[in-house]
């Protein structure tokens, strides 16, 4: 890149290791332009905000934008998500991918209008966030241009960035006794490296931020009803809140029970597998109940159909196709068939488990009068027998050329 063009610089901006770095690392290397850092606030704890401003401009931004996202994160990223029932190879809830869309766009945003010709990211480049970054970028502003440090620069671990936060005098909270990446929002916080990278080894404690070990947790369940409409969670306990005041409230009530802890081995969109430690307590809690209240409402090829959905969009989001026509498709796909979720569970919270024990709605498809293994006057078992024959036809057809043959 030629560094005369480059002027102003928007930096996704954490606080953590890798920008706080990328900061001093941009002003010299990019000699007459000017950094700007930018933090979205999208749920991370209070006290990582309180004095990022302030560290921002020590490492030698020439300011420091903090935009609230945290209702837009969670109603217009995660329920639409949330929704398609997606869970990338069956475990992760993606908390890491469905926050990185909405970054870009208002980093974006924020670009256009000060305007700015430069964007840059902290993503490695054996991450996944590289491309998901880029990928937003390239999508909604094209003609921006882009610095991806760690594929220039010649820190090449992260050990190697600590000494050079060192030799600039920038204090950070990460030591080679407290290595581990993190990446934390209101949906879920994930823990990765150190001495994760040993898949033989059992998480340590300090692995574990939010949620309590199961075995520590309360020895009495705790009971509590989730109100349902159209797909989206409204209201905990009858009481209405908003989509980030109801998982704020169910982050809690989940980590105090140990729920939603995930230890999985993943493969990464680069080709490399990668070992994270999720928690995700009020999410579990989210997730379980809608996949009940769609067992009372869904007949079965809808059933079928949210099941691909979900399938195709962990795939969409993990990869960071957010601003695509396929992610808008898959959308609209699904909110059809959650216009019709509308209901309550009921669930008990247990030493890490988010147990479904009833669940009601309006639109249930469920009837008693049919299912009963008592007595009833609605259904004739005779007319199974012509259904089974007709269900069951090509194999009898198959069978019987066999025979002939």
């Amino acid at each position: 890149m030629n560094i005369k063009r480059v002027k102003k610089i928007v930096l996704a901006y954490s606080g953590g290791l890798d920008t706080s770095a990328i900061i001093p690392w941009l002003k010299e290397n990019y000699t007459s332009c000017e950094v700007i850092a930018f933090v979205a606030d999208i749920g991370q704890p209070d006290n990582s905000l309180a004095d990022i401003e302030q560290k921002a401009k020590q490492s030698g931004a020439s300011s420091c934008y903090i935009i609230d996202l945290k209702e837009d994160f969670v109603e217009n990223y995660i329920y639409p998500v949330l929704q398609t029932g997606a869970t990338y190879e069956s475990f992760y809830l993606m908390g890491t991918c469905m926050a990185r869309p909405i970054i870009a766009k208002a980093q974006v945003d924020l670009a256009i209008k000060i305007n700015a010709d430069t964007l840059c990211h902290g993503s490695t480049g054996k991450g996944n966030d590289q491309v998901r970054f880029e990928s937003a970028y390239t999508a909604l502003a094209p003609k921006l241009k882009l610095i991806a440090p760690w594929r220039e620069w010649h820190l090449n671990s992260r050990e190697s960035l600590l000494r050079y936060l060192k030799d600039k005098n920038i204090e950070t909270h990460i030591s080679t006794k407290k290595i581990y990446s993190r990446d934390e929002n209101i949906w879920h916080i994930s823990t990765e490296g150190g001495m994760l990278e040993d898949p033989s080894k059992k998480p340590e404690k300090n692995c574990w931020i939010w949620t309590n070990d199961p075995v520590d947790a309360p020895d009495e369940p705790e009971t509590l009803v989730i109100n349902i409409k159209k797909g989206r969670v409204v209201g905990i306990n009858d009481k209405k809140l908003s989509p980030f005041q109801c998982l704020k409230k169910l982050n809690i009530m989940g980590a105090k029970h140990g729920i939603g802890r995930v230890d999985m081995i993943e493969n990464r969109l680069i080709g490399i597998k990668s070992r994270g430690c999720y928690e995700t307590p009020g999410g579990t809690i989210m997730f379980n109940a809608l996949r009940a209240l769609e067992q009372l409402v869904l007949d079965r090829d809808s059933f079928k159909w949210r099941q691909q959905l979900g399938y195709e969009m962990s795939y969409v989001v993990y990869e960071g196709r957010w601003f695509t026509p396929l992610r808008k498709s898959i959308q609209c796909a699904a909110k059809i068939l959650s216009d019709e979720l509308t209901g309550e569970v009921i669930m008990q919270l247990y030493k890490g488990n988010a147990i479904v024990i009833g669940k009601k709605s309006i639109n249930s498809l469920y009837s008693k009068d049919y299912s009963t293994f008592s007595e009833d006057n609605v259904y004739d078992h005779k007319d199974a027998g012509g259904f089974v024959k007709l269900f069951s036809l090509v194999s009898r057809i198959r069978a019987l050329k066999k025979q002939n043959k």
